[in-house]
């Protein structure tokens, strides 16, 4: 099966950019790369400090936290969004199932959406607000 094309994967899905209107959209996919990796591949590694952001458009990967596997990963998953808001370490690492074909956001492109599109940095604060209040209600009911 051929690798859909960037345009495939849904990025209003992603709460990151679930605020974003069409035109902001385009202008976060027209920043994206796509990359190939082989089977076996770490991806991110848990403690390190993270710059990208990853969607996975084919394949499979798994998550471990602390040795543990905590996720398997898919079509249409995300992972990485954190370390573009915060430049702290990683909370876990992945590494690839199968070759896996993924978007990537660097740091510098995304640091370059916000200076292009101020606006959008109001819509990722409110996603994130929006984030943190379902994590709240889920750990505090």
């Amino acid at each position: 099966m051929a690798a859909a094309h960037p345009n495939a994967v849904e990025l209003k899905s992603i709460w990151l950019f679930s605020s974003c209107s069409g035109s902001e959209l385009r202008k976060i996919r027209s920043s994206l790369d796509e990359v190939t990796v082989p089977a076996g591949k770490l991806l991110v590694e848990e403690g390190t400090v993270g710059r990208e952001f990853f969607v996975v458009v084919d394949g499979t990967a798994t998550v471990t936290r602390n040795g543990h596997t905590v996720a398997t990963l898919g079509p249409g998953s995300h992972f990485g969004e954190l370390a573009l808001l915060d430049r702290r370490p990683r909370t876990a690492s992945v590494v690839s199932d199968t070759d896996l074909t993924v978007l990537v956001l660097s740091q510098r492109h995304f640091n370059g959406i916000l200076e292009a599109v101020p606006s959008i940095a109001r819509k990722l604060m409110a996603a994130l607000a929006t984030r943190v209040r379902e994590m709240d209600a889920l750990a505090f009911g």
